[in-house]
């Protein structure tokens, strides 16, 4: 899937979502699964990657991906040839032709493109990643490193766990309660349910970002059978938000 937002760049900036199709692996990771951390075979793996690459006309050698830990750690990428960075949740570069990428099965795939200073970012916004600001976080060293001022931002959420599905228990409930407010908290016969869209959102718009800059994929990844969900199905693989400058 493609984002609208990034409609008006599509001669600067490539910006793709994969789903779960389209692969070699078998089950539970049928059949897109890009990660080679979730127990499937590294050669399918590979493969999917060389499918996706491909498919999308870009490098593999040059792919930069993250051995993502639910951190706020963030990586300026300077040149290819890196392939995996360590510990780490978001990837900036200036670098054209290397493409970013960050896999998901449930968390957002967040996307960010300054169209003025030609910068972009991947970045991994789980529970532990949204609730420690790593998207804020990214626009300030963005801003630091590349002089990107946050009215310039376009920003694209993919598909992730909803709040109709991002069932969380009492002790994950007060925590959300005390550090952010019961807004990002939906009560339902009882259950809570957590709304990282939202959480998102707002801290963008908290920093200066334009709401109207900002687009949200209104997929529930688990609720929808062609994204992988951890959460859903538990062993399973994982799919891909990849952004690249042309």
């Amino acid at each position: 899937m493609q984002f609208d937002i990034f409609a008006p760049f599509e001669t600067k900036l490539f910006c793709e979502v994969t789903n779960r199709h389209g692969g070699v692996s078998p089950a539970p990771y049928e059949s897109l699964n890009l990660a080679l951390h979730v127990g499937d075979n590294p050669v399918n793996v590979l493969k999917n990657r060389t499918i996706v690459a491909q498919k999308y006309d870009f490098y593999i050698e040059n792919l930069i991906y993250m051995d993502q830990t639910h951190s706020d750690n963030i990586h300026i990428v300077e040149h290819a040839g890196y392939n995996k960075i360590e510990n780490c949740d978001a990837l900036i570069t200036a670098q054209k032709n290397i493409p970013l990428m960050v896999m998901v099965a449930d968390c957002i795939p967040v996307m960010i493109y300054d169209p003025l200073h030609e910068v972009i970012a991947a970045v991994h916004a789980g529970r532990n990643g949204t609730f420690k600001q790593i998207v804020p976080k990214t626009l300030n060293k963005m801003q630091k490193h590349f002089g990107t001022t946050l009215h310039e931002v376009h920003i694209a959420l993919g598909p992730s766990i909803h709040p109709c599905c991002y069932e969380v228990g009492q002790d994950l409930a007060d925590i959300t309660l005390k550090s952010f407010g019961k807004a990002y908290l939906h009560e339902r016969e009882g259950k809570s349910y957590l709304d990282l869209q939202r959480l998102n959102l707002d801290q963008l718009t908290g920093i200066g970002v334009p709401e109207k800059k900002i687009e949200i994929s209104p997929i529930c990844t688990s609720c929808n059978q062609n994204y992988f969900s951890y959460r859903r199905d538990g062993t399973t693989g994982r799919f891909a938000g990849v952004i690249k400058l042309k």
